[in-house]
């Protein structure tokens, strides 16, 4: 597929930075895995993902704002578009040398995402999209699972840690969803959560708390590959309040219905 100029801007970008995350990667198994030793080098491997997705992205398009895990925010001179970025989703995963993380990129333009790419590159999978032009993993279309049946599907979310106040709002959500479905998955990195609801692994995916920069690009693959994308509260902001609820359209009013109580 040939996409815009921006969205091959955005695919170079991620693809040039995941080759240095995988360099950095072979490394982790490496170190001695210590809270300070191993944490410090993966802060490294992020800030300096991020500084060449940075130098690539406002390289090519200057007068952008800027959103980032790491480098926060930057009003660009043109205010209606902005990047938001996460350099490194999943860093839980990397730093314990679990090949499950990801590059992820969006583009913002009048507040609505119109581009979108999520990069695997330890599995070599580019998840993109641009708006009204569909879904793509490498050259392969997207189109979200075709189940109908709950008890037939899988879901993802991420689960709360470190004392996280979300904790019993989330243990309910599974008590209700647990008993009626086929099975619930936590890999620990939202945007390959959304990007596998885009591609049919998952069947749906929910989950509070999350930042822009996690939901940005794979809320706009799952949309582009057919799914339902709301806040986990309809009247909300996704990106502004960070929860997000997504599936095929088949099942979205009673897995929606489920977690929302």
């Amino acid at each position: 597929m040939i996409g815009s100029a921006n969205l091959n801007i955005m695919i170079k970008a991620a693809r040039k930075a995941g080759r240095a995350l995988v360099k950095d990667f072979r490394e982790v198994e490496n170190l001695q895995v210590s809270v300070k030793g191993a944490g410090d080098f993966v802060t490294k491997a992020d800030i300096g993902a991020e500084k060449i997705i940075k130098d690539d992205l406002m390289g090519a398009r200057p007068t952008y704002g800027w959103l980032a895990e790491e480098g926060g925010e930057e009003e660009g001179q043109d205010p209606t578009r902005r990047w938001i970025v996460d350099p490194l989703d999943g860093t839980t995963n990397f730093l314990h040398g679990l090949p499950h993380w990801a590059v992820s990129i969006a583009l913002e333009h009048k507040g609505e995402i119109v581009a979108g790419v999520v990069f695997d590159p330890a599995k070599d999978e580019m998840f993109f999209a641009e708006k009204g032009t569909g879904a793509w993993m490498n050259e392969s279309r997207l189109r979200v699972s075709g189940r109908h049946r709950m008890i037939e599907s899988i879901f993802a979310t991420g689960l709360p840690f470190g004392g996280r106040a979300d904790l019993p709002e989330t243990l309910k959500d599974l008590g209700r969803l647990l008993p009626v479905c086929a099975g619930v998955r936590r890999w620990g990195a939202a945007s390959l959560d959304l990007a596998y609801v885009a591609s049919g692994r998952y069947d749906g995916f929910w989950e509070r708390r999350l930042k822009p920069w996690d939901v940005a690009a794979g809320m706009l693959i799952v949309k582009e590959a057919g799914g339902l994308v709301e806040a986990i509260r309809p009247e909300r902001n996704i990106l502004q309040h960070g929860e997000i609820i997504c599936s095929n359209e088949p099942i979205y009013s009673t897995f929606a219905k489920t977690i929302r109580g």
